[in-house]
């Protein structure tokens, strides 16, 4: 089978890929019967020796994924994540014309993978992402009570980590990314789907920006959505704004 991760850089210590929408990092609770994990397939460009995933995307989000390549580089990965001194950047289409930036400061109650702790009380953690606004669209079809819909494309930076952030903190202020069956809106789901024969969920990690843990470099490690991603932002295109990537 054709190995579905695209390298983005590789040293010594450190393995960077794309991952695609769709595909798990690793074994979850949630999916007991998934088979193919990024994990796996990051072990095979590795040459079949073990790699330590140090951050994790959602299933339905695509882009940069980092690995350390052993456990002491994946130590220092990890304490640099916990100290904040990793950025992270996601391009997301949402729901609605958001303001120009922002920051939304709202603390997320932990969601646990396995089912059987969902009815437990789960301990509040705060939470804060930074969003840009990088281009909006009013397209002429009614989704809701108006005539027309509007989108945003926007810059999302997490600074904290907190799972499903992005997804929860954009339904926060009413913007929810399109695509997202948990947190979004499904009859904006059902148009882009439709319209574009894909229901995929319209957030990518694009960047990673961070000191290397062993030489001390700076590492710019980015990587374009995928194509079906793009397509989607021809609606931005359609009243002849620039967009601001």
């Amino acid at each position: 089978m054709l190995n579905p991760l695209t390298v983005i850089y590789r040293d010594s210590w450190l393995l960077a890929v794309h991952k695609p929408a769709g595909l798990l990092v690793h074994r979850s609770p949630i999916d007991k019967h998934e088979t193919e994990f990024a994990l796996q397939y990051a072990r095979e460009l590795n040459g079949g020796e073990h790699v330590y995933p140090v951050h994790r995307l959602d299933r339905p989000t695509s882009g940069v994924l980092l690995f350390a390549r052993d456990q002491e580089t994946a130590r220092r990965l990890g304490m640099a994540l916990m100290a904040g001194e990793v950025a992270k950047t996601y391009l997301a289409v949402v729901r609605g014309w958001t303001p120009e930036d922002g920051v939304i400061d709202y603390p997320l109650r932990d969601e646990p993978e396995d089912r059987r702790l969902k009815g437990r009380e789960q301990p509040v953690r705060e939470a804060l992402t930074r969003y840009r606004r990088l281009a909006t669209t009013e397209l002429p079809v009614a989704i809701e009570r108006y005539p027309t819909s509007r989108y945003s494309l926007v810059e999302l930076t997490p600074e904290t980590g907190r799972k499903h952030q992005l997804r929860r903190h954009m339904k926060h202020i009413n913007h929810p990314i399109i695509g997202d069956a948990n947190h979004g809106r499904g009859r904006h789901n059902r148009y882009f789907a439709e319209r574009f024969g894909q229901g995929r969920l319209m957030l990518a990690a694009t960047a990673l920006n961070l000191t290397h843990p062993v030489t001390g470099e700076l590492l710019s490690l980015s990587a374009e959505p995928e194509p079906g991603f793009i397509r989607v932002l021809e609606i931005f295109c359609e009243t002849g704004e620039e967009i601001g990537l």
